[in-house]
């Protein structure tokens, strides 16, 4: 049976409209398949964040890439609430995008390559603004440790001063050399304060540093609290530290690909509504 041109036509048409409609919307993935799993953490980990406001239409989330050390993933310049695998962009450790035509970057990426810089064993950075980590970073009163989640404030929590960035303007930490102070700042602690600005929060994973910067949060909230009702505050020290339990070893080691804390499922479901 011969075919007219016109129905030709008709059906190439039709093909290319079902290929489009399978493909729109769908961005090239960055680094290919050894970083799916991270880049889908990622997007959770930033409406996670968002729903448990820690970060709310500024902030940002961050990992390091699998494949390749010396590159770290983020959204681009976007509310963490509205990010998608679509909007995750790839950046060298000074900050420099693989795509230079890519859209719009975070202004402060640059907290996140030199912390990646500095520390090799940290996998994922969050930078956040949360109104209750605020009045620490710009009072005398440290931040310290007030319940079991928060441990990994024992060894203190340094606070960054951008005035003493020789050269620099402002507040934002949006070049690498202010970048480096501030890793320098954070040295091998999991939380530096930024004066006047808010808090860097360091984790081994994904779901590590999200979980960080929730604890945080509670942690800041709680101890704001204790100060007000007044008396004898008994923060956590090193005594208080115990390894894990041996029933208690979960199913992939902490930090790796695959491991998730307890908390992640349920913080997931309510942030992405499944």
């Amino acid at each position: 049976m011969r075919i007219s041109n016109y129905w030709r036509v008709v059906l190439a048409f039709g093909v290319l409209t079902s290929l489009t409609t399978v493909l729109g919307g769908q961005a090239p993935k960055p680094s290919g398949g050894g970083n799916a799993q991270l880049i889908e953490d990622l997007v959770v980990a930033n409406r996670i964040l968002a729903s448990e406001n820690i970060l709310d239409g500024l902030g940002h989330v961050s990992v390091r890439s699998l494949t390749n050390p010396n590159h770290f993933f983020q959204s681009r310049d976007l509310a963490p609430g509205l990010v998608t695998a679509a909007d995750i962009l790839e950046y060298d450790l000074d900050g420099n995008p693989v795509n230079p035509k890519g859209p719009a970057s975070v202004r402060e990426r640059f907290i996140h390559g030199s912390i990646y810089k500095a520390r090799p064993d940290v996998k994922s950075v969050v930078h956040s603004h949360m109104p209750s980590v605020l009045p620490y970073a710009d009072v005398t009163m440290p931040l310290r440790p007030m319940y079991h989640m928060a441990v990994f404030l024992v060894p203190g929590v340094p606070v960054f001063e951008i005035r003493n960035v020789q050269g620099h303007i402002g507040m934002l930490v949006d070049d690498n050399t202010s970048g480096d102070a501030l890793a320098k700042t954070l040295g091998d602690k999991t939380v530096a304060l930024l004066r006047g600005h808010g808090a860097a929060i360091v984790g081994s994973s994904v779901p590590d540093a999200v979980s960080n910067a929730i604890f945080l949060d509670v942690n800041a909230r709680v101890q704001s609290q204790a100060v007000a009702l007044g008396g004898n505050i008994h923060y956590l020290t090193q005594a208080d530290l115990a390894p894990p339990t041996p029933n208690q070893a979960p199913s992939s080691v902490p930090g790796s690909p695959g491991y998730y804390p307890r908390s992640w499922g349920i913080w997931k479901q309510k942030a992405m509504g499944k």
